[in-house]
């Protein structure tokens, strides 16, 4: 690969199934990028060490391509303080007050921006993807599990307690199955992946197949799949509704793996939400742009951002940085969002 440029940064989408890391230039090129498989079952500890190990190895390669990285950003899933930099509660990672942030920083000796890996996704969105141009949209990955990240002026909100945008738990089906939160009938429950996956297989007796192979086995036709596939969809349109009635958005896009379907999504999504906002139009429904890496996108921008506050605010020398590598275009423009920094 050819030269790297000056002001790199290094972002971290840490996810309960794998850990994307990756160098990302002034320009929003990826560099180098690295995946790792999470695997939560060896404990906290030991994925702490992967993070760190990934972040370093990533570091490494930067600075032996004569650009070393100036910041990093990390995102992180489940319950986080994005003030202290840490992660309050992430279950499927093993994680409880873990100061993520300082123990990133310590390793690798770089400032770091830390935030939720929906909402880093819903900036990328914002600034690089389906929300550009949307003063008010709601950006809904749909995956293992279900979240969203509300947008308002660019910014995605994070509420009171820093929890919002916990969409896959709004009950749509009281008394249903029991969810990992504790609570019952949970959207996740029956339109996230995992969901659609385990209920499949419920129902057939066969081995599980991931969501896609459901979706694509109801494309064929097959009755179990046709009926689960349908159920997802309802589902999901009336968390939708919901979300819309309450926040007036302008547009939602809809990420993750589901949306890989495109139109055999999209399109009864649509309708099914049309049918429920009868006393309105509904907001626009679009597909997300940048998918997986929309998150570790997210993490790069929150690096870029805390970047051009520290070098604004004189924290760095003025040599650590040269003129060009606060962005005036590009993709990494309108640096002064923090979109939930630290």
């Amino acid at each position: 690969m050819g030269h790297i440029a000056a002001g790199n940064v290094i972002a971290l989408d840490i996810g309960g199934t794998e850990i994307k890391g990756a160098v990302v230039a002034e320009d929003g090129t990826v560099l180098r990028s690295e995946r790792r498989p999470t695997r939560p079952a060896r404990g906290g500890g030991a994925v702490l060490d992967t993070v760190l190990g990934c972040a370093a190895e990533l570091a490494e390669l930067a600075r032996r391509a004569g650009a070393p990285p100036r910041a990093v950003g990390v995102v992180a899933p489940g319950l986080v303080d994005e003030t202290a930099g840490t992660v309050v509660k992430a279950v499927n990672l093993d994680w409880h007050d873990l100061p993520i942030r300082d123990r990133v920083a310590e390793h690798l000796g770089l400032p770091v921006a830390f935030g939720h890996d929906v909402r880093a996704g819903g900036l990328a969105e914002a600034r690089l993807g389906a929300g550009r141009g949307s003063d008010s949209f709601v950006f809904v990955p749909v995956g293992t599990g279900i979240a969203a990240a509300v947008v308002t002026g660019g910014r995605p909100q994070s509420g009171a307690r820093g929890i919002a945008g916990e969409l896959g738990h709004l009950v749509v089906r009281p008394g249903g199955e029991r969810c990992a939160c504790g609570g019952r009938g949970c959207l996740e429950t029956v339109a996230s992946a995992s969901a659609i996956s385990r209920r499949h297989a419920r129902l057939t007796g066969a081995p599980d197949l991931g969501a896609e192979d459901v979706h694509r086995r109801a494309t064929a036709g097959e009755p179990v799949a046709v009926e689960v596939w349908a159920e997802a969809v309802a589902a999901l349109a009336d968390g939708l509704a919901a979300t819309t009635a309450l926040l007036d958005p302008e547009r939602i896009v809809i990420g993750g793996g589901l949306a890989r379907a495109g139109a055999d999504l999209l399109a009864p999504l649509g309708t099914a939400l049309a049918e429920r906002l009868a006393f309105r139009t509904p907001p626009r429904l679009v597909a997300a742009e940048h998918g997986r890496s929309a998150g570790c996108l997210g993490a790069a921008l929150l690096a870029r951002d805390l970047l051009a506050r520290e070098l604004s605010a004189g924290d760095l020398p003025a040599g650590d940085l040269p003129a060009g590598d606060v962005p005036t275009g590009g993709p990494f423009v309108h640096v002064s969002s923090p979109g939930g920094a630290s």
